[in-house]
């Protein structure tokens, strides 16, 4: 069985933390070298990781041959510049969310990974678990009647933490790219269409380099469909998401960790389904990332996903800070 041979550009927390040991856990990975903007924290990270080779840059990390895919847990601001050099020196790339810094970003690098033709996946591994399929089946049944809304949530609070990288505007920083991404990801799935508006508010934090450190807004979608949803980084922890039907409803808890089953309300009762307790989502991710990458299986979300949840981001950002109605780019009326 073929393995890909994977880098990693950055020792970003989610990568030490989840990626990389999950990469190491998958079947069909191996985790065969980091890179760092100096080679001391690069060779502790290999040594802390058991990974083979560092390296105190992440040119001399692409220009090896060895390695067939690389993860970008970059800032923001530098998904777009390192997920183009990726792909020029031939490498699949596995973007860390959100994409980009926006749409027009997010179309160049879907198109240099296209033209160079590798695999360019954005890292929502909490849409790889099973419990996803098995929602929209659920849906798509009519078990809990035509689908009416949605409501999404991610928080948490670490604004004490005043040198954060999510509190730096010019890197892409704010709640929306941290962490409101899911829920507006997870609205699209789910409806399986494309939003048309959106109204945001947010408080912006100059405290915080004017980022926006709480959202709250209304995303239109065609057929009376609306998905209301709140993220935050100066706000009590909670996630979860919740689906309105004429005849029921299905609430997942811990929505975009997987560690709950949800549950599915409908006129007979409720039930609970879907607590996979062995799965991991990262695992899961990385081999079926490694399956297209060897062209034995499409990606479940074509590179195109991440150019239009972008464009949905885009909106959201000129809306809070206009405090105004935008149509999203393609698809508002």
């Amino acid at each position: 069985m073929m393995k890909l041979r994977w880098g990693v550009l950055g020792c970003a927390g989610i990568a030490v933390r989840s990626v990389m040991p999950a990469i190491q856990k998958s079947e069909r990975g191996e985790l065969v070298a980091i890179a760092s903007r100096g080679i001391d924290k690069a060779q502790e990270t290999a040594a802390k990781m058991n990974i083979p080779k560092a390296y105190g840059s992440y040119e001399e990390l692409l220009a090896d041959p060895g390695i067939d895919a690389v993860y970008i847990p970059l800032p923001n601001h530098l998904h777009k510049e390192w997920t183009i050099k990726a792909a020029e020196a031939g490498k699949h790339v596995l973007c860390e969310k959100p994409a980009a810094m926006d749409a027009d970003e997010a179309e160049q690098m879907v198109e240099a990974c296209r033209k160079a033709g590798v695999v360019f996946a954005e890292a929502f591994m909490y849409r790889l678990h099973p419990r996803v399929e098995r929602v929209k089946s659920i849906i798509a049944s009519g078990e809990i009647g035509e689908l009416r809304a949605v409501n999404g949530c991610f928080t948490f609070n670490n604004a004490a933490d005043a040198g954060n990288v999510r509190y730096r505007q010019e890197w892409g920083g704010g709640s929306i790219y941290d962490v409101g991404v899911y829920p507006l990801s997870a609205a699209r799935w789910i409806i399986g269409a494309e939003p048309e508006a959106v109204t945001v508010h947010a408080l912006f934090s100059e405290q915080h380099g004017g980022v926006d450190m709480m959202a709250s807004g209304l995303i239109e979608f065609g057929g009376g469909i609306g998905m209301t949803f709140d993220c935050g980084m100066w706000a009590a922890y909670r996630q979860g998401v919740e689906i309105l039907g004429t005849e029921g409803r299905i609430e997942l808890k811990g929505a975009f960790t997987n560690t709950e089953p949800f549950i599915v309300h409908t006129k007979e009762g409720e039930r609970e389904e879907g607590l996979f307790h062995d799965l991991n989502n990262y695992v899961t991710q990385a081999d079926q990332f490694a399956r297209a990458a060897f062209g034995e299986a499409a990606y479940p979300f074509p590179a195109e996903d991440a150019i239009a949840n972008m464009r949905l981001v885009d909106a959201c950002l000129l809306s809070a800070r206009t405090r105004s109605r935008v149509l999203v780019k393609g698809q508002g009326v």
